[in-house]
């Protein structure tokens, strides 16, 4: 079955969370957010998947105090990730407003991981025991208002200061064409993925 960008980008209907605030971060990313996924930019791409999932686009002055007093969920949408599917992006949503907890969008790990340590290689790790923060990682509106700024726009390093905060994160698996991409070619395969056959 062939599908087009829009398709694959926004597969089956589904229903919209609560309101959120969202916001695409492209900062300290290098020039790839700028780079093109079939014809759009990944910021914009990523910018029109909050939209369709139901996630109101945070105007660029919004402080921290701003968020705190609107009292909704932040949804953390990374432009290395620029096709995780909305219905993904509003599942994440809810289930941080349905259970109060912050949220965070993974991915396997593919690749073969060592331990190291005293300048030493030691043992292959077990991939199944591990993930990858890819995106979105969504903070409720208790979070947010709990922080008095954002810890890191690094999604990874964000969980993980929220994690030693005491702050339970709950990771959803996302899917295969919400992979985070580093390179021109991570983003040509990302396209064949999301693309036309």
């Amino acid at each position: 079955m062939s599908l087009d960008a829009t398709d694959a980008l926004h597969p089956e209907p589904f229903d919209e969370p609560e309101p959120a605030l969202g916001t695409v971060l492209e900062l300290d990313r290098g020039s790839l957010p700028f780079a093109l996924l079939h014809g759009e930019s990944l910021v914009a791409t990523a910018s029109w998947a909050l939209g369709e999932a139901g996630v109101t686009l945070l105007d660029l002055g919004t402080g921290w105090e701003g968020l705190v007093e609107s009292g909704e969920a932040l949804v953390l949408h990374d432009a290395l990730c620029p096709a995780t599917p909305p219905g993904f992006l509003a599942t994440c949503v809810r289930t941080a407003q349905d259970a109060d907890v912050v949220v965070a969008g993974v991915r396997p790990v593919t690749d073969t991981v060592k331990a190291a340590g005293d300048g030493f290689v030691g043992a292959t790790l077990d991939r199944d025991e591990l993930v990858a923060v890819a995106s979105p990682v969504v903070l409720p509106a208790r979070v947010v208002a709990s922080l008095s700024t954002l810890p890191s726009t690094d999604l990874a390093r964000l969980v993980e200061v929220l994690r030693a905060d005491g702050e339970e994160v709950r990771l959803l698996e996302a899917p295969a064409e919400a992979r985070r991409v580093g390179s021109e070619e991570d983003l040509r395969l990302l396209e064949a993925l999301t693309g036309r056959d």
